[in-house]
């Protein structure tokens, strides 16, 4: 067997990272076939064309792929942890990107975002206690509080105010009790693509504290906004130093880079009571992450941001083009102009059906995500992470499915 070097991460990111071109022009434009091969979007209904899950049908970026590809070939592949070059890579990553200055001991490294809102609802919440969020939500959002067995969910839809999505802070207001010890957030905001302002994130903030509410700000989608001059993201841990008693952020590069089947996240928590609190409450239930998401996380954040500015470009023109031919061909179906994700939130309503959902998958063989489980029915959920060629065949079957 050939002799392997130990050094890794060091000495082959700077390998690999300087044979790649700078200039590289990445293709998200090739159809890739996905069905049986075990993937949850397309084997899940194999008869049915899939739109739904967010899970992009864009090539993971070849830095990643050179990266497992390297790892793979280190023939040992046993227990993992965080090493030295993810690490330095993550906080680099906080400091550039989010100006978030932690430490390691800030970082708390998960298997996915999803185990760590329950792992919030347990650690934070008692029975007959409540979880609060605003809706339309991410389903597990409104889910999670049955975790903690007898918790209860407020959720408190978003209103529009000036043609933008935003808290409905005198509602929240209203219908918070003594009981609740959790806002659950979701910045930028899936489904409905909002990137939430400072201001905004600011008064949420003033309001959990003024109610004493542990924060959880689940942050998977920050990589992937259209206009960061006019949107930037605002990461929980941006917010004023008087407010980290209480926030959690969670983060992972698994969406912006299509690496969600590694399964990779992290949480930063900066104050050690409310870390202590959290970690506590994993106990054995939360399952090792493996070798491959600790090293695609580390390639991703050290060399991936070429790819993402393509990729936003890519997207950005997917969406208009979308709003176009909607526009044009479906004028019923009211569409949010989203500002960051790949998920475009549709208003069905004017159709007249009980669940637009059902009805495209009867009539066009579509797969949407269904707005009920996001809170809103008569809704649906479009996924446009894919080459512009394959998100047409999608659109024309969603307008024949309505004629």
């Amino acid at each position: 067997m050939p002799r392997v070097s130990a050094g890794i991460s060091t000495g082959f990111f700077a390998r690999y990272a300087s044979a790649l071109p700078q200039d590289m022009k990445y293709d998200f434009d090739t159809v890739i076939p996905r069905r049986g091969q075990g993937n949850i979007k397309y084997d899940r209904r194999p008869e049915l064309d899939p739109f739904w899950v967010a899970d992009m049908d864009f090539a993971s970026a070849p830095e990643i792929q050179e990266a497992l590809i390297a790892r793979v070939k280190h023939p040992i592949y046993g227990y993992a942890q965080a090493h030295q070059g993810l690490i330095d890579a993550t906080l680099q990553y906080l400091q550039d990107r989010h100006q978030v200055v932690v430490s390691a001991d800030h970082i708390v490294w998960l298997g996915g975002l999803v185990p760590a809102l329950s792992l919030a609802v347990k650690a934070f919440c008692q029975p007959g206690e409540a979880v609060m969020t605003c809706t339309p939500s991410y389903p597990p959002f409104l889910n999670v509080h049955h975790d903690a067995r007898a918790v209860e969910l407020i959720s408190i839809p978003h209103v529009q105010q000036q043609g933008r999505w935003t808290f409905d802070f005198e509602a929240m207001e209203k219908f918070i009790t003594p009981q609740t010890k959790l806002f659950l957030l979701s910045n930028p905001q899936n489904p409905l693509g909002r990137v939430f302002s400072y201001d905004e994130l600011l008064q949420l903030a003033q309001f959990c504290q003024r109610h004493d509410l542990v924060l959880v700000s689940d942050e998977i989608h920050c990589d992937l906004i259209f206009d960061e001059t006019q949107t930037p993201h605002i990461c929980g841990h941006r917010l004023p130093a008087e407010y980290h008693d209480r926030i959690i952020t969670l983060l992972s590069p698994s969406k912006t880079y299509n690496i969600a089947g590694i399964g990779i996240a992290y949480a930063v928590i900066t104050h050690d009571s409310l870390k202590r609190r959290f970690t506590a409450a994993r106990g054995h239930t939360q399952s090792e992450i493996n070798t491959f998401g600790y090293y695609a996380a580390e390639a991703a954040y050290r060399s991936g941001e070429p790819w993402r500015q393509q990729l936003l470009a890519y997207l950005a023109e997917n969406q208009r083009v979308m709003h176009a031919y909607l526009s044009a061909h479906a004028p019923q179906i009211v569409l949010n102009w989203n500002e960051g994700t790949y998920l475009s939130w549709m208003d069905c309503r004017a159709l007249g059906w009980e669940n637009p959902a059902t009805h495209w998958e009867k009539a066009s063989g579509l797969f949407l995500s269904d707005g009920a489980f996001f809170g809103v029915p008569q809704h649906v959920r479009f996924n446009f992470g894919c080459p512009r060629a394959r998100m047409m065949e999608g659109l024309e079957k969603l307008v024949k499915g309505i004629a």
